[in-house]
């Protein structure tokens, strides 16, 4: 019997002529803020678009042909393609839609490096926050015209899928992607073959392939080690985004630091502003310094030179979350640099040494290569600055340079396409261009308030039908029966959206306290179980696999959650991801955070909440801490950090309890002849009003050009020109002030030189 080979046959579907740019929507995340590029592909096949979890470029992939020539002949179909080309086209002519970014010169180019991105959940290249305000930032870099590339990692398995079991433990799944079926397409030469950078690792080179992914007008461009001619382990090194242990930490580092810089050097981009989102890409100054030496400079002038225009972002007000590697670990990766850096061992240690810890820390090796710091709110800012105390010892914390930028949130993407419909037959279609001016958002209050209340029925309705489906294929996998479902979902009824539903929606870490309202659960029935006034409390989110304590918060929540009395009435709902989360955000009427003050350091699902419509329910602490004005919602003043953990939640669960029974739940009841609360629309209105146009991240991107990209372009310039005379003579002054800074004395003005006899020495620096 002859042998049988199987072979693996793809077909794609022809793109009919009409329908050619199909394609180019495909692959430019314009689509992740843009509701009718997604809408155009549902229209085609609603069910295969949500099989391939609203990929438009997955979808393309797999679509039926006979659909596509179908909508080629469709005037309906082509009216409304063409409707989405032309506003396409329009968003990326520059000469039409951008003017120039004031004090942003021709030859400016903003170099944004991040450990991760989030723009949409068909680019699964996040895990959270910190990626889905790096996606933000490059989304509001692209609306203003700014000119800026990004530079991150292509992870094979981005973060987990979560699934919750019977017994409510986290099952985490990871997922190999499709390249193929990503928005990333290879950067190539002009003949064709891919774009690649050398990294160079003790004893080997690992070779980087270069991904690009278009979001709007800015690029980013994804380093990628899974190559053939890497070996298995190095090949593994952009495998799995926050996965593996130190050794793949400091590789993947590596990769994205110094092949970053490789990368952009291949490309022929030369960065004037160079900006570290959070730690992880610090190795990109080590880079940066290493090209400065190899071109004549001195370590020390080379350091003045990269430090004067690269800006550095913290992220964690939790010290242990500011990245650390042993020295000896160090040592085996950087030895060459050394040499190259022709510095010794113990100066380059020093970089990232702080006064309390001989690991090298990559915080400190950030702030000591960049002249530009900043926290993510102004309380984060505080933090931070006490945090890095040590960089600065002979200064007081408060003193210090770390400044503070307060995080924003990409409006286009997160404001619910009801709204946007909502202002445009309200306020025009000008309010698009009034995104940071607040007196143009009081025009909110002329919204008829039953106009308004029924689009926030209208989007808790759309949650309660998706989480509805979530909750029932968990019951289904998880063998429950139809009348336990039944009872589970009693009071999510979207044909009858009106008890009053509180949100809780974020990682599972325990600084977040995601079962802190538990801590009296007598007081807790007593509030969600009054028969007159019900209320439903939703809670989602993952918790890092090798976070134990925080899989136990998702085990107390579906524990308390399964008791008889709370059943229907307190819901963890699984698989939480960016299409969740814009439902959630939108659809509940109040969110809750409840963190131990002062560790969240900002906080962006609340300022997407609040844009919104839905009203905070928080403790003062991260963005809310500036954003509350005692009429946009509820603030909880922390307790003394001085309490121990157990009187601090005691305490401020208490607060959370008499605020929801004194004041929320008897707005939200009171309801007048039209039968919904005035008062509550009043107070989201002003919520609205005053949180939309100061917590976008177009604000946030402009106060990065003012405070920082400006000047970093403009010192940059300086201390380049003349052969980095000005990056030389700094250097060199600092030298000759640390030489003689242990000889020099202190005595009161006017006093006699021979009293400083008795004076002690200055410190050495």
């Amino acid at each position: 019997m002859a042998k049988r080979t199987t072979f693996m046959l793809t077909v794609n579907p022809k793109i009919p002529e009409r329908l050619s740019r199909l394609e180019e929507l495909t692959n430019n995340l314009w689509y992740s803020w843009d509701r009718a590029t997604r809408a155009l592909f549902s229209r085609l096949d609603p069910r295969l678009w949500e099989m391939v979890g609203h990929n438009p470029k997955a979808f393309l992939r797999r679509v039926d042909e006979s659909l596509l020539l179908a909508a080629s002949e469709d005037p309906a179909f082509l009216s409304f393609y063409n409707s989405i080309l032309s506003a396409y086209d329009s968003y990326h002519s520059a000469t039409i839609h951008c003017s120039t970014v004031e004090g942003i010169e021709a030859h400016d180019q903003v170099a944004y490096f991040c450990f991760e991105f989030g723009f949409h959940e068909s680019l699964p290249v996040y895990s959270g926050g910190l990626g889905i305000l790096a996606g933000d930032h490059c989304k509001a870099a692209s609306d203003i015209c700014l000119p800026f590339v990004a530079v991150g990692l292509l992870y094979r398995q981005g973060y987990f899928t979560q699934k919750i079991d019977g017994q409510g433990n986290q099952l985490a799944a990871y997922c190999d992607s499709d390249f193929e079926d990503l928005p990333v397409t290879p950067v190539s030469r002009a003949d064709g073959s891919d774009v690649r950078v050398q990294v160079k690792f003790p004893g080997r080179i690992v070779m980087a392939k270069i991904w690009q992914a278009q979001i709007g007008r800015v690029i980013l461009y994804l380093l990628d080690t899974d190559l053939p001619e890497n070996s298995q382990h190095d090949r593994l090194i952009t495998h799995q985004l926050y996965g593996g242990d130190k050794t793949m930490r400091i590789e993947q580092e590596i990769i994205l630091g110094i092949g970053g810089v490789a990368a952009l050097k291949a490309l022929g981009i030369t960065p004037t502003i160079w900006h570290s989102n959070e730690g992880h890409a610090a190795f990109m100054m080590l880079a940066r310094a290493r090209e400065l030496v190899q071109q004549g400079l001195d370590f020390a002038s080379a350091m003045e030179a990269v430090a004067v225009n690269t800006v550095f972002t913290t992220h964690t007000a939790v010290p242990a979350g500011h990245d650390h590697f042993p020295e000896a670990m160090m040592h085996h990766y950087f030895e060459s640099f050394y040499q190259e850096l022709k510095i010794s061992r113990e100066t380059f240690m020093a970089l990232g040494h702080t006064n309390d810890d001989h690991d090298f820390n990559m915080t400190a090796l950030a702030i000591r290569l960049s002249r530009m710091h900043n926290g993510v709110s102004k309380i984060h800012g505080s933090v931070s600055a006490r945090i890095c105390r040590d960089l600065w010892p002979e200064i007081e914390a408060e003193e210090n340079p770390v400044d503070h930028i307060t995080n924003g949130v990409h409006i286009p993407t997160f404001l619910a396409q009801e709204w946007t419909d909502l202002f445009d037959r309200h306020m025009g279609p000008e309010w698009r261009n009034k995104l940071c001016e607040p007196e143009f958002w009081s025009r909110i209050d002329t919204i008829p308030d039953h106009i308004f209340w029924s689009v926030r029925q209208t989007l808790k309705s759309q949650m309660f039908y998706g989480i509805r489906a979530r909750l029932t294929e968990q019951n289904i996998r998880n063998h429950g029966s139809d009348a336990h479902l039944e009872r589970l979902l009693k009071l999510a009824d979207p044909i009858n959206p009106n008890v009053l539903t509180l949100g809780f929606a974020r990682r599972f870490a325990t600084y977040k306290r995601a079962t802190l309202l538990f801590e009296n659960l007598d007081w807790l029935r007593s509030i969600l179980l009054d028969q007159e006034r019900p209320v439903l409390l939703i809670f989602a989110g993952k918790a890092h696999p090798a976070d134990h304590p925080g899989q136990d918060m998702i085990r107390r929540v579906n524990q308390v959650a399964a008791m008889p009395e709370f059943e229907g009435r307190i819901l963890m709902v699984e698989g939480y991801d960016l299409r969740l989360a814009r439902r959630l955000v939108a659809g509940v009427d109040v969110w809750l955070n409840n963190p131990i003050y002062p560790l969240e350091a900002s906080g962006t699902s609340g300022m997407k909440a609040g844009i919104n419509g839905t009203l905070n329910l928080s403790i003062l602490d991260g963005w809310w801490g500036e954003g509350f004005n005692e009429k946009n919602g509820w603030g909880v003043k922390p307790v003394s950090e001085q309490l121990e953990p157990p009187l601090r939640d005691a305490e401020e669960s208490r607060s959370f309890y008499e605020i929801l029974q004194d004041q929320v739940i008897p707005l939200f009841y009171d309801h007048g002849k039209s039968g919904f609360s005035a008062e509550w629309v009043k107070m989201a209105k002003h919520s609205m009003a005053t949180l939309l146009p100061r917590y976008g991240a177009r604000r946030m991107v402009e106060e990065y050009i003012q405070k920082f990209y400006i000047p970093a372009s403009q010192q940059g310039v300086r201390y380049t020109q003349d052969n980095f005379a000005v990056a030389q003579n700094i250097a060199a002054w600092k030298a000759k002030v640390r030489a003689a800074w242990g000889g020099g004395w202190i005595r009161p003005a006017g006093e006699s030189p021979l009293a400083s006899l008795y004076t002690s020495s200055l410190p050495s620096s």
